[in-house]
């Protein structure tokens, strides 16, 4: 018997567990499994990571005032398609 697929949801729903290491094999594998077919949940594995890297690290990284609107202006936009 293979490695059960995860959806999307049952990953997110995993990921907490899984960066801090609590997940069990099984889950580990499944988590793992998913990743290598689903694009979107690899990006938020990665970027969750760096996320809590950057926050451990306490690094401050300054944006320009371009990035900064072009960011502000992207999240404003997706939340009013919400």
């Amino acid at each position: 018997m293979g490695t059960r697929h995860v959806t999307c949801t049952e990953f997110l729903a995993e990921l907490t567990d899984y960066l801090d290491g609590k997940a069990n094999a099984a889950t580990d594998a499944e988590i793992c499994a998913h990743i290598c077919v689903c694009a979107h949940c690899k990006v938020m594995l990665d970027t969750t990571r760096k996320t809590i890297q950057i926050y451990r690290d306490q690094e401050v990284y300054e944006l320009s005032p371009s990035l900064r609107e072009r960011l502000h202006n992207a999240i404003m936009s997706k939340c009013k398609r919400c």
